[in-house]
């Protein structure tokens, strides 16, 4: 007993110098800039402590949406604020939970290094967010992904300090750490980490209102899954956190969309038009219902990379060069978004390749014909007729007899010959503009999508990822 006992107090003592070097760096090394705007500083904090409020507890791990404000924290401050911020959300949560002082440590001193690491790594990688010169790198999607990358280290780290502390005090293996904790956390991670990529490009390009509307909508939406977590107590605890894992996931997306159609108004009603047309064409043409629901999702989702855009593009009266470079990079957005979901493979594969063109003088790779897959086409046709006839903001709606005209003419170039042909048919039956009046949440079924997304988990073992954090699990 000895030894064990010796080599816990050694391990515990490295973890407070650890700490006390951490947090002396940190303070030393802070700026006054990092700590500015206030208003963002107070809004991140807060998101960070209410998150820890409003966690939920579950059987192996944590619902808590504080790691979001912590990224963004170490990304759009500095690694000082972020280290304060983390900091305060486990001191908080510690109290509260009443843990033992060896708890509190590990908490501490976790939360501490992968924040200060991530957040000089972000630094190192993007330059400072604060110096106007970088601003180029960190108002584009290279300034996304390095976040993305920076918060998969964060992770991988978070799971390596995790996993030691639970050997030395627990005696549990490291490779049963990654069997029951790592791998069941990886979805939800992954998820996260998209999040907070996008908001950190949002408030960089777009300023403070986007990242307020976004947050916003996370604590409800985490006061919502917490809720459902209580409710099925007595439930099956497998399926019930299945379909937390689901509605998490979606409703990320389902925020994106929400977020969108706020700045555009036209961005709802397009996505249900594009999803019943599409539908409608798909079951036209004889295509299976695991077909038709792909094609759908992709016809509701396939503009969902247009969050990223700023005002001046979605709205624009002239476009420049790097304007159009942006607007040509939404399809790999929306699909990178999109395939982060269990399941949504075939339908990132659908919004990828919507702008392809049977010519093959599309974008992004230059797909020909039959290459480009059948929703992708379907979808393209559908985008197409309801734009020339709904109309956007730029354009005045053509009259449908114009729209099936031009259909008619970029086939063959633009857009597959023989399914124009049979989406002018259906037009002729169904009625012109009948799916112009769509329901963007009639479209979206989103407890539907859910309820799916779970029943498809559960058959690939992936249900007990549903219990795990939306923040590294920091030992509770």
């Amino acid at each position: 007993m000895f030894a064990p006992t010796l080599i816990r107090r050694s391990y515990w003592g490295a973890e407070c110098l650890l700490l006390a070097a951490v947090v002396g760096a940190a303070a030393w090394l802070s700026r006054s800039e990092e700590w500015r705007p206030l208003t963002l500083v107070a809004l991140l904090l807060a998101l960070a402590l209410v998150g820890e409020w409003f966690s939920v507890k579950t059987h192996s791990g944590e619902v808590s949406s504080s790691f979001v404000a912590l990224v963004l924290a170490m990304s759009l401050l500095g690694p000082a604020p972020a280290v304060a911020f983390g900091l305060a959300a486990m001191i908080f949560i510690s109290a509260r939970r009443r843990l033992r002082p060896t708890v509190w440590l590990a908490n501490l001193t976790t939360f501490a290094v992968i924040l200060f690491a991530s957040g000089w790594m972000v630094r190192w990688l993007a330059g400072d967010v604060h110096d106007p010169r970088n601003h180029h790198l960190t108002q584009g999607v290279t300034f996304g992904l390095i976040v993305y990358a920076v918060f998969l280290f964060a992770t991988v780290l978070n799971f390596l300090m995790v996993a030691l502390d639970a050997h030395i005090d627990e005696g549990r293996s490291f490779e049963a750490e990654v069997r029951e904790f790592f791998f069941p956390m990886l979805p939800g991670q992954l998820a996260t980490g998209a999040l907070a990529a996008v908001l950190a490009i949002a408030y960089t390009n777009l300023g403070l209102t986007p990242l307020l509307a976004a947050v916003a909508i996370v604590l409800i939406f985490q006061y919502l899954t917490i809720a459902l977590l209580r409710s099925e107590e007595r439930a099956d605890k497998l399926q019930a956190r299945t379909i937390q894992l689901s509605s998490l996931q979606f409703g990320v997306l389902a925020m994106l969309l929400d977020a969108l159609a706020l700045r555009d108004r036209t961005a709802g009603r397009h996505a249900a038009a594009v999803a019943r047309y599409a539908k409608a064409l798909a079951i036209e043409i004889g295509c299976t219902e695991e077909e038709q629901d792909v094609i759908h999702t992709a016809g509701l989702l396939h503009d969902i990379g247009k969050f990223t855009w700023s005002d001046r593009v979605l709205h624009p009266e002239a476009l420049t060069d790097e304007d159009w470079a942006v607007i040509r990079r939404h399809p790999q957005d929306g699909a990178a978004l999109v395939g982060k979901l269990d399941g949504y493979g075939p339908v990132a594969d659908a919004i990828l390749y919507h702008h392809e063109r049977v010519d093959g003088r599309g974008y992004p790779v230059g797909l020909i014909g039959s290459e480009i897959p059948l929703a992708s086409r379907i979808v393209a046709i559908c985008s197409t007729y309801d734009t020339m006839t709904a109309g956007q903001t730029y354009r005045t709606p053509m009259p449908a007899e114009e729209a099936i005209s031009e259909l008619r003419t970029i086939a063959g170039g633009q857009l597959d010959r023989e399914l124009v042909e049979s989406f002018i048919g259906l037009l002729g039956r169904e009625g012109a503009t009948f799916a112009q009046e769509a329901d963007y949440e009639t479209e979206l079924a989103f407890d539907r999508r859910v309820r799916r997304m779970a029943q498809s988990n559960s058959a690939t073992r992936r249900s007990n990822a549903a219990a795990r954090s939306s923040n590294p699990a920091a030992r509770r």
